[in-house]
Formats: structure tokens, sequence, C-alpha cells
């Protein structure tokens, strides 16, 4: 199957603003260039094969809908027709080996990735792109010239930069590696985003900034430069950072890999009393003991395809599919 565009997809541009890393913007690779999409391509939404999303009913909507969604980068398709759902206040956790798209998927949610086909829905807003039904006549001419108009015959916009940015902002992501400002203490780490993103007065960003230390058991290291704090206390203001944008959801992107062993768990300390207290979490992690205790769902994902998924006793210790079982079998 040949790629749709991802050059040509409804998505959006990413801004360096603080509350993301430079080095987290959206890749530019070779593949994501016009003139490789056959042209029946319909960027941003579903394959012309599959059945055509709808808006989901928001009186009995997940928080978070993902309805088959694939990504390419060039001819390698990394994401398969990926669905799932999360309910408010859930926590899932992904798993499954490097290289699976579980990242890559974390990173569609926040549209840091442009997605090339499907929809996403958070609250039952279509991220990324606004939908519409299309105009006919000179104006349908028109309108294909601005956007895409899909099997079902509504037309797709690409959002503005403004409304993505505010999109963005009901999400949390913490990373792998924390990227904290070298230059700032901890305080000025976590106020950054409320005041230049958010707008917050200096003075009040920074009252909220010393709250999110405080909840994440730093108080006493808010003056601390990031170089004097252990990769664990680092990992913890990064937490802190995105929670002082006070959002919706926590995407947490395997945390805990880069930390030595003795620090992993006063940062899944952390994320536990997250979860106890009903933040909606997605978590890529390989730390199959905090899935077993804190997931209330688990996603098995292999080669871009979502292979098995259900409760974390179930996927982990009685998969059904062979290749979660020997996923499993090697690691436990």
């Amino acid at each position: 199957m040949q790629a749709p565009d991802p050059g040509n997809t409804l998505g959006n541009t990413t801004s360096n603003t603080p509350g993301n890393a430079p080095s987290n913007a959206p890749s530019n690779t070779p593949g994501n260039t016009p003139g490789n999409a056959p042209e029946t391509a319909v960027p941003g939404a579903v394959p012309a094969a599959a059945p055509v999303a709808t808006a989901p009913d928001t009186a009995s909507t997940p928080l978070v809908q993902v309805v088959d969604v694939h990504k390419y980068f060039g001819d390698l398709h990394v994401l398969k027709g990926i669905n799932l759902e999360v309910q408010q206040g859930e926590v899932l956790v992904l798993l499954g080996p490097s290289g699976s798209g579980k990242s890559t998927l974390l990173r569609c949610l926040n549209q840091l990735e442009n997605i090339s086909a499907g929809r996403i829905y958070v609250d039952g807003e279509l991220q990324g792109m606004t939908e519409s039904p299309a105009p006919t006549g000179f104006a349908l001419w028109n309108a294909k010239r601005q956007g895409a108009i899909t099997a079902a015959g509504t037309w797709l916009q690409k959002r503005s930069d403004a409304e993505v940015a505010a999109q963005r902002a009901r999400m949390g992501m913490v990373f792998q590696r924390f990227n904290l400002f070298p230059h700032m203490t901890a305080l000025e780490n976590v106020a950054e985003a409320p005041a230049q993103v958010a707008g917050l007065p200096a003075a009040q960003a920074r009252e909220k900034a010393a709250h999110y230390l405080a909840q994440v058991g730093l108080s006493d290291r808010q003056d601390h430069y990031p170089s004097e704090l252990s990769g664990g206390q680092q990992q913890r203001v990064a937490i802190a950072r995105a929670l002082a944008m006070e959002p919706e959801i926590m995407l947490f992107d395997e945390p805990t890999s880069a930390l030595d062993p003795e620090l992993v768990g006063e940062v899944l300390a952390v994320m536990k009393d997250l979860a106890a207290a009903g933040m909606t979490m997605v978590v890529v992690t390989h730390e199959i003991g905090f899935a077993r205790e804190v997931a209330d769902n688990v996603v098995f994902m292999d080669a871009g395809s979502i292979v098995e998924q259900g409760a974390a006793e179930q996927v982990i210790d009685h998969p059904q599919e062979p290749r979660a079982q020997d996923f499993f079998t090697s690691i436990l």
C-alpha cells in the first residue's frame, strides 16, 4: 500500500513553546514531502477503503478517541489503523517491543506528529482539523483548494496555529529526557510555561510553580538548577512543569527509561499519586510492575498495530495472542 502524503496532511505546525522543548518538535523526514500520495488519498482522513469516521456523540464519548489512525514516514507504515478509547480518569498503559509505534502514537495524540489518516478526538472535538458539510458548485472547487473533501462529503480544514496550541494545552507530556532549561532553577522551569504561554503574571506563575513542585515532593529543591538535581528529581520537575499548565490528560513517554534503577521508584510514586487523584493518563513504559498496579487497561502493540488490549492481569499474565505471549514470556 502506498502511503498517503504526510506533506499534505491537514495537521499542524509545532512552535517551540516553553512547554515543548525544541528537540521534541515534529520531525521533517524526507517522506513528509508532497507528491507521494495516490490521487485517492484524503489528507488527514480515513483511507478510502475504510469506514468513514463521524464525530462522536459527546453525551457519551470517551475523553480520548482514536479512530483508524495511520502514520507514515515516507514509505514506512508506523501506525496501522489504531483504534482505542480512553475514559475520563483512566490510566492506559502502552506496552510492546521497541519500534512498535507506542511513542509515535503518543506524539500523534499531542499533535507533535501529524497523522497521515484517521481521526483523533478529545472530549468530542476533532484534533488538528475542523470538519463541516462540503459546499456545492464553484464553492466546492474553492474548498478543495483550501482543504480536503472526504468520501462522506464533508470538508476538512487545517486548524489555525492558535487553535492547535489551545488543543495541545489540554495535554501535558513528559518525555524520556527531562529537557529542562539549564540556566533556570526548578521553580523558574516550572513557572515559564504558565507565564509565557498562559500569560499569568510572574508572581502568580511562580506561586503555581511552587504548588506543583510541592506536589511532586520538591519544595526544598525549587531554587536548585538542573545540574544540582538527580535524574529522578529532574524528571519530577518535568512532571511539575507539565502539571502547571493544568492539563486534562497526562502523556508519559517512557519517563523512567533514562534513569538509574535506584531513581525509578520516586518518579513512579509521583505517577501513582496522580493516578490515585483521578488524572487521566496514557503511559508508554517498560515497567511491568507499574502497569500491573496502576493501569486500568493495557494495550500491547507490535509492528504498528494493537495486538491485544484489556485489563492488566489479562494482557500481561494471560495473553491470548502468540506475539504477546512470546513478549511477556521473554521479559517476565
